[in-house]
């Protein structure tokens, strides 16, 4: 990964042929200072809050975890609201510049954010200790390129997790982008007022999104666009013992097109009670 500069980076480059930038490590030049600056009127951090409500926080709290490692802090969003909830959280993110932002933002909110630079791909050589929950959200997960890089990652956060522990990770409906063609309504991750996410450009190994804000200023994201079927079977594969998947915090899949999924996979055997 490349070195930081003395001066904040404010323009992506993504070289001649945008198209052909397909590598896990190049997440960490997308995310540059001036996207970064914009990031928070991406997401509205209260239109998000009342999109997902308390999905999270009861989910954590039913299983009565404590402890949070929130691997894809990005500005700090769901740090905040778990810190706000009680919760002992670690911040991680492979940005510094994510990581800058929601320090910053951490401190807006009354809190001093605990935040360590980490790849997922090597997460255990900077992560110390054992976690209740994990956390992956806001689309993170799609940034690794290659299955080795996938299941290297997910094989890092099971052994960052205690015996009980669980993985809630977040994905785009993928699928109906590729089968059906986009029809994103942003209404509960995206929803800052005359801003855009829409993908550029999709192939089965390639989802290159642009995002637009009110100023006319542009930035791109290059993604790998995960099948929703194929990431329950990787967690299988690495280990997770029984993954339920939500389609846009609803627990079934009533809704047709959902903007996102979210898996949970727990890394217990599930009891007796939870198979019945």
């Amino acid at each position: 990964m490349n070195q930081l500069s003395s001066e904040p980076r404010t323009h992506q480059n993504y070289g001649d042929d945008p198209l052909a930038v397909r590598s896990t490590d190049h997440y960490v030049d997308e995310y540059v200072h001036g996207f970064v600056d914009k990031w928070d009127d991406l997401i509205d951090w209260k239109g998000r809050a009342e999109g997902e409500g308390a999905f999270f926080m009861d989910l954590l709290k039913k299983r009565g975890a404590k402890k949070i490692l929130d691997v894809a802090t990005g500005t700090g969003f769901h740090s905040v609201r778990l810190l706000n909830e009680g919760f002992d959280v670690v911040s991680a993110d492979g940005s510094p510049e994510m990581l800058a932002r929601a320090f910053q933002n951490g401190r807006k909110h009354g809190h001093v954010l605990r935040t360590v630079n980490a790849d997922w791909r090597w997460l255990n050589r900077d992560i110390h200790g054992k976690f209740d929950a994990i956390i992956c959200l806001g689309n993170s997960f799609t940034h690794l390129f290659s299955e080795r890089d996938r299941r290297k990652a997910l094989a890092e956060f099971y052994a960052a997790l205690r015996h009980d522990g669980v993985l809630i990770l977040d994905q785009r409906n993928y699928d109906m982008i590729m089968d059906e063609g986009f029809k994103s309504k942003h209404t509960f991750y995206y929803c800052g007022d005359n801003v855009s996410a829409e993908p550029e450009h999709v192939d089965e190994g390639l989802a290159r999104f642009r995002y637009q804000f009110p100023d006319g200023s542009k930035y791109h994201l290059n993604m790998f666009p995960l099948r929703k079927d194929y990431t329950r079977r990787l967690m299988e594969e690495v280990g997770f013992q029984k993954v339920n998947t939500f389609a846009d915090f609803q627990e079934t899949y009533r809704q047709d097109e959902p903007d996102f999924y979210i898996h949970v996979a727990e890394k217990a055997y599930p009891t007796e009670e939870e198979n019945a």
